[in-house]
């Protein structure tokens, strides 16, 4: 498979309906890849904090219309990164959207652990409760968000719901690109699959941005990494090698804590 993380720069200097044209312009350079992968919240930036409620759109409004034509013309699967939703009762969501080569949207994903502790994300968005797996033709992707990375659990559910490559978009501020890495790391060798993580790059809302997007393999060897700045990382991967690695080093099989729990027998 082939794939390309989108580490657009994300910063004041363009309007939202600018950022949305050059996204669209990005996915469209990308036909022939498999998968096309975008950052968390490159409408507004992921620290713009008091733009959430101002560019917050509905599950099927601009940022969708604009993605779904994109993911179409290009003829990619694309992971279109993440966008402020307001839900029908008024709820701000973290929402992922996966898009179809068709343009169909495939999924939707609410980002489940908020950033900001008692501020920014963590009190102006809700929380979504869904694990989200999405079937390829040649692997499953399980769908997660930036502040997600740094909750194991999540990731082993989903590998327990089949989940073989995991996709993580980001807006990672640069003060901590070391965890950054290590925990893309740790997510794929304790998982034993492809981690795709796509960060932005630029600074705002005065945070300057990590970028340096990375995909790891099963063995947590780094297949490709992008530098700070605006670029396009593009790799190719084999998913068969999530079988491969789980079969030559049966970790997964000896786990004791946290297994999902076996069905009743029947009487």
């Amino acid at each position: 498979m082939r794939a390309s993380l989108l580490q657009m720069r994300v910063d004041g200097s363009e309007s939202v309906e600018r950022r949305r044209e050059r996204a669209s312009a990005l996915v469209r350079e990308q036909a022939g890849a498999d998968l096309v992968v975008l950052p968390e919240l490159w409408t507004t930036g992921a620290f713009a904090f008091d733009d959430f409620d101002t560019w917050a759109e509905p599950l099927k409004g601009p940022t969708h219309e604009a993605m779904s034509g994109a993911a179409r013309d290009a003829g990619v699967w694309l992971h279109a990164g993440s966008v402020p939703e307001r839900a029908d009762d008024g709820t701000l969501y973290n929402t992922s959207l996966v898009y179809a080569p068709s343009g169909d949207l495939a999924a939707v994903y609410r980002k489940i652990h908020r950033f900001g502790f008692d501020k920014g994300e963590a009190v102006l968005m809700g929380a979504g409760g869904d694990l989200v797996t999405v079937e390829l033709p040649r692997t499953t992707l399980g769908l997660a968000t930036c502040y997600d990375l740094r909750f194991p659990e999540l990731f082993r559910a989903l590998v327990d719901a089949g989940a073989q490559t995991l996709v993580v978009p980001a807006g990672w501020p640069e003060r901590r690109r070391g965890h950054w890495t290590l925990l893309a790391r740790a997510r794929a060798v304790e998982n034993q699959c492809f981690v795709l993580a796509c960060g932005t790059a630029g600074t705002h809302a005065g945070v300057p941005q990590a970028g340096h997007s990375i995909v790891v393999d099963p063995w947590g060897e780094v297949l490709a990494e992008a530098g700070p700045d605006e670029e396009v990382l593009t790799v190719e991967f084999d998913p068969a090698r999530v079988a491969a690695t789980r079969e030559q080093f049966p970790a997964l099989k000896d786990r004791r804590l946290g297994l999902p729990t076996p069905p009743r027998p029947s009487f």
